[in-house]
């Protein structure tokens, strides 16, 4: 796993769609390296919870982040935090197409922001938690509106249209988008870490 190689193809259970102004982006989900951010990441996509959240900071070569319904950063869902699932880095690394959960400072503090890597980043590797990866659609990752500045932050940004498991449909009313996100936590993975 440590160089991205595609296992077996996964089960729709475990392959995530998200839908993008350009297109589509296929995510492995990867239960065996963290399975409750896994949990987390079904539970909000299956609610609708990321459809229309914006791509707040965008750093070239680095990463895309997203999952605030705020946009500010400092937003998450109505879910408690997640304890820290951490992979060694000889079991995962931080490469091309991984998606890790952002946090603060606070290791266990994941929530509902995620970020796509651009690039490798082997400072994040052990200090972030991957929850899945880019099997194909990183053409479209590539298309995302950068940020300014250096945290990335992005004026009018690109947003989530939908993410879905291939296994679901469209949210049902009995499983509403969240409109209600937590305030008050800077989830972002530093670019300097």
């Amino acid at each position: 796993m440590s160089d991205n190689a595609p296992a077996a193809t996964p089960s729709p259970e475990n392959t995530l769609l998200l839908e993008l102004k350009d297109g589509t982006v296929t995510i492995e989900l990867l239960p065996d390296l963290a399975p409750q951010h896994v949990e987390r990441i079904k539970t909000l996509a299956t609610r609708g919870f990321y459809d229309n959240t914006p791509f707040h900071r965008v750093i070239e070569g680095f990463m895309a982040q997203g999952g605030d319904p705020t946009g500010t950063g400092t937003g998450g869902s109505d879910l408690p935090d997640l304890p820290a699932e951490f992979s060694p880095p000889n079991k995962a690394r931080f490469q091309r197409g991984t998606c890790g959960m952002a946090r603060t400072m606070n290791p266990n503090s994941g929530n509902s922001q995620f970020f796509i890597m651009f690039a490798p980043a082997p400072s994040l590797d052990g200090q972030y938690t991957i929850w899945g990866r880019v099997t194909s659609g990183m053409e479209v990752v590539d298309k995302i509106k950068r940020g300014g500045g250096p945290n990335g932050m992005v004026r009018e940004p690109d947003r989530v249209k939908s993410m879905r498991l291939a296994s679901a449909s469209a949210p049902t009313a009995e499983t509403p988008a969240e409109e209600t996100p937590a305030g008050g936590v800077d989830s972002t993975p530093a670019a300097d870490a």
